[in-house]
């Protein structure tokens, strides 16, 4: 299967609270998208690995994903080397993704500066012949791939966006899918045993809401998702796609 978009992320839940509503107006207009999780998230304060694997499936069917896969990189030891390289390389190659969605270059989180580089190296060193790799399931050797595009999504910390879409229409889905890790969030009432966390009140979900509604304003829409483009300016063969976007008022 090969793949239009997809989202690489650190941890289960990374795509769902920065792209899952892009991701979602992709499978809407009929795109192929998926997911690779870097990790399990097993060093995460609440829940265990098992639910989130379980959550992370219940979000995809909600965003209408064709695949979501995890490379099972340890949490919180994410590195920079060939082993950790080759298995987003062979992911990659394997669904040939034409746009890349990546965690933020700079955050607050380790992992996620850490996940942004490594996966950039792998997204470049994918592109090698001589790089070799296998398909884990049939064996067979893989042709080299590079996406045509990457994209950094917005984390906890903001930059100065370079494309923002817009995610109006998909808000509900979006919301939806961060909900479906219900052991991660909102879960801040009288009846929650697990330890507060940084993202686990409801505080944080209203952030996430605010964030979009800002983005989107930005650009005269209800709701809207930033990302950064890397690799220089956008390529446009032209300016046609200008002409279906309404500029603000």
């Amino acid at each position: 299967m090969k793949l239009d978009i997809m989202a690489i992320a650190a941890h289960p839940d990374d795509a769902e609270l920065c792209c899952a509503g892009t991701l979602a107006v992709m499978t809407a207009s009929g795109k192929k998208a998926g997911i690779l999780d870097l990790t399990r998230g097993e060093m995460g304060t609440r829940g265990t690995p098992e639910m989130r694997v379980q959550e992370a499936q219940i979000a995809a069917e909600i965003l209408g994903l064709s695949v979501r896969e995890n490379a099972g990189l340890p949490d919180c030891g994410l590195e920079n080397t060939a082993g950790h390289r080759e298995q987003i390389i062979r992911t990659v190659r394997k669904y040939r993704p034409d746009i890349c969605l990546i965690n933020a270059p700079e955050d607050r989180h380790p992992d996620h500066r850490n996940a942004a580089r490594l996966t950039l190296d792998a997204l470049f060193y994918g592109g090698l012949t001589r790089i070799e790799t296998t398909d884990s399931e049939t064996g067979a050797s893989q042709e080299p791939w590079r996406p045509s595009h990457i994209l950094h999504f917005m984390q906890h910390w903001p930059f100065q966006p370079t494309i923002v879409v817009d995610i109006t229409a998909a808000i509900e889905k979006k919301e939806a899918a961060i909900r479906a890790f219900s052991s991660q969030f909102l879960d801040d009432g009288p009846d929650d045993s697990e330890p507060e966390t940084f993202v686990s009140s409801r505080r944080f979900f209203e952030a996430v809401r605010g964030r979009s509604r800002e983005y989107g304003q930005q650009i005269g829409v209800t709701f809207g998702e930033p990302f950064l483009y890397y690799g220089g300016p956008i390529p446009a063969g032209n300016l046609d796609f200008l002409l279906s976007t309404q500029p603000i008022r």
